[in-house]
């Protein structure tokens, strides 16, 4: 069986939007999230054990490297190549001519423009990698999962920041059978969705500890 988490990295290139959206509304004090409200879907037996599967299988694996292709709310289609290692180190780098690069490890997600000179440094914790980079996968541990759909051989699962589901939301879809990702998708506070889909995939991949080697951060 395919096993689901090696699908599950590259979300980290929709989920900086989530990331990006927390971070602004923390700097500028627009959002009062303590006020918001997120209500659980209501999940019958049969979903309960769909849900327990994907956690499962989402704790299989611990390495891989795979190709990426996103398409964000505007329609531009992206390509990049992702690593991960678990617990908690992740590097993307998106194809030239993007300048960006996102690396997450040592408790932070650091993400670098190159052509914009800009470096911008996130707690991990306040991320949704903080939820995919754990020791341990869980989709209930500090998120909670608003909609679940299970037809026409798909599972869908969405989900938010408990402290905070006005940040934005995220969505996997998942084949039935073989259990695999099919996509993913992020939306942010303000609308706006990018979708991510998976190719040339290589679990258990040996990476070196320099892929995960942060960039040079500013001075605080």
């Amino acid at each position: 069986m395919i096993r689901v988490f090696r699908a599950v990295a590259p979300l980290c290139a929709g989920l900086l939007l989530l990331a990006g959206a927390a971070h602004a509304q923390d700097v500028e004090g627009s959002a009062d999230t303590a006020a918001s409200t997120v209500q659980p879907a209501r999940l019958s037996a049969a979903d309960k054990v769909w849900v327990a599967r994907i956690e499962q299988e989402l704790n299989h694996a611990l390495t891989f490297k795979a190709r990426i292709q996103q398409i964000d709310a505007e329609g531009k289609r992206t390509t990049g190549t992702v690593w991960m290692k678990r617990p908690g180190q992740m590097r993307l780098a998106y194809d030239p001519p993007s300048p960006l690069l996102l690396v997450a490890n040592q408790g932070k997600v650091v993400f670098r423009d190159s052509q914009l000179d800009q470096t911008t440094v996130i707690p991990m914790d306040r991320t949704p990698l903080g939820l995919l980079l754990a020791q341990h996968v869980s989709l209930s541990d500090g998120v909670t999962l608003t909609a679940f759909r299970h037809e026409a051989g798909l599972l869908a699962v969405k989900l938010v920041r408990t402290a905070s589901p006005g940040d934005g939301s995220l969505t996997l879809v998942f084949y039935e059978t073989p259990l695999a990702l099919r996509s993913w998708s992020v939306l942010d506070a303000q609308g706006h969705e990018t979708r991510v889909t998976l190719f040339d995939v290589h679990p258990g991949a040996d990476i070196p500890a320099s892929t995960f080697d942060l960039p040079a951060q500013p001075e605080e």
